[in-house]
């Protein structure tokens, strides 16, 4: 039977969700967003910045796309994520690159030092986390003094009729397509609650202000179907 988390997002059922569609999931998120994924992620890198030398955890990594890309840059990147399956086929697609380690964590409760990355980022995972606010806390743990964050994730699009098509397309289209191309079309179900759920950009940029995060800025992307924030770690 396919596995389906719900909103209350117990670990071990969205773990476990995650698990059954990895296989496929690239596949599935470059059909369902038309490419733009492909765009989101170099975005994405170039927010992150990331140097030679450079140490980035990247959270949420799923199979690995976005760290095989952060890791092109020549900095050492931790590819985190809570699913086993998820890790799994990360490290059978990209566990040949020697700058590259996969890592099975829980973003509440990071494995890692105080003050031990550079940069860190998360993409399109913060939702599907059961303590978001937990989560931007413990990335500023482990961010050393004056790093950065930068969070990709589904948002709220501004203009009324962007917002009107966006919405119409997840509650009728998106789910015909699902059947056809995911492994599990009810855990995307979930992922398109997950996003109805989700606070706006403002809201977003509350959430790091309040963990302690400091010259926080986002911008949208696609019409702010998908919005970028970015912080920095206060340095002193």
């Amino acid at each position: 039977m396919s596995k389906k988390a719900d909103l209350a997002k117990q670990p071990e059922q969205v773990s476990a969700m995650f698990d059954e569609v990895a296989e496929r999931y690239d596949i599935t998120n470059d059909v369902l967003s038309f490419g733009n994924d492909r765009l989101w992620r170099i975005a994405l890198r170039r927010a992150v910045d990331p140097r030679p030398g450079d140490r980035v955890l990247d959270l949420a990594a799923g199979t690995g796309t976005s760290s095989a890309a952060l890791a092109a840059t020549g900095a050492t990147v931790v590819a985190a994520d809570f699913s086993p399956g998820m890790i799994a086929e990360g490290r059978r697609r990209f566990g040949h690159l020697p700058n590259i380690d996969f890592v099975e964590a829980d973003a509440t409760n990071l494995p890692f030092g105080d003050d031990e990355f550079d940069a860190v980022t998360i993409s399109f995972g913060l939702r599907n986390v059961v303590d978001p606010k937990k989560a931007l806390a413990e990335m500023l743990r482990v961010t050393k003094p004056g790093g950065r964050l930068v969070v990709c994730e589904f948002s709220t699009p501004p203009a009324a009729a962007v917002r009107s098509a966006y919405n119409l397309y997840i509650a009728k289209i998106m789910p015909l397509i699902v059947r056809l191309v995911s492994s599990n079309s009810e855990a995307y179900t979930y992922l398109n609650d997950s996003i109805r759920a989700w606070p706006n950009q403002k809201g977003l940029a509350r959430w790091l202000r309040e963990a302690g995060w400091g010259n926080v800025e986002y911008r949208n992307l696609t019409a702010g179907i998908a919005a970028m924030h970015r912080a920095f770690k206060p340095a002193g």
